[in-house]
């Protein structure tokens, strides 16, 4: 059984992280990190405290009325994407450990292709 990183938990949630194959689970946010556990395996885990989180990057579409995943990018080991079944929430929870000017939107559709045209023509 793995130990927790925190000694409070603030909150629990059913959720999915994306690393490679969908992985199902439980996140818990707490004082000291953000912890992701499987549902059926003990062995797999992601455990990454507040100190490590560079960025949390949050899709987001219809002008924030609907989160369908949101991913924390840490300063060493490259960035871990999630979806949960209460995503305001959780980026709730995680505003308050992290601060808010490095919780951004991601680019959409459009700001992708748009900033690509943009390279080619320079």
């Amino acid at each position: 059984m793995v130990q927790s990183l925190n000694s409070k938990i603030d909150l629990t949630v059913k959720a999915t992280a994306f690393s490679g194959l969908s992985e199902y689970g439980h996140i818990m946010i707490g004082d000291k990190a953000f912890e992701f556990y499987h549902q059926r395996d003990p062995r797999k885990y992601i455990q990454i405290p507040w100190e490590e989180v560079d960025y949390v990057i949050a899709s987001v579409f219809f002008k924030g009325r609907w989160i369908p995943r949101y991913s924390i990018q840490t300063k060493k080991d490259g960035t871990f994407a999630f979806a949960s079944k209460d995503p305001k929430q959780v980026l709730r929870a995680i505003r308050v450990y992290v601060d808010g000017q490095r919780m951004v939107k991601s680019l959409g559709f459009f700001d992708v292709l748009i900033r690509a045209f943009r390279r080619k023509k320079s």
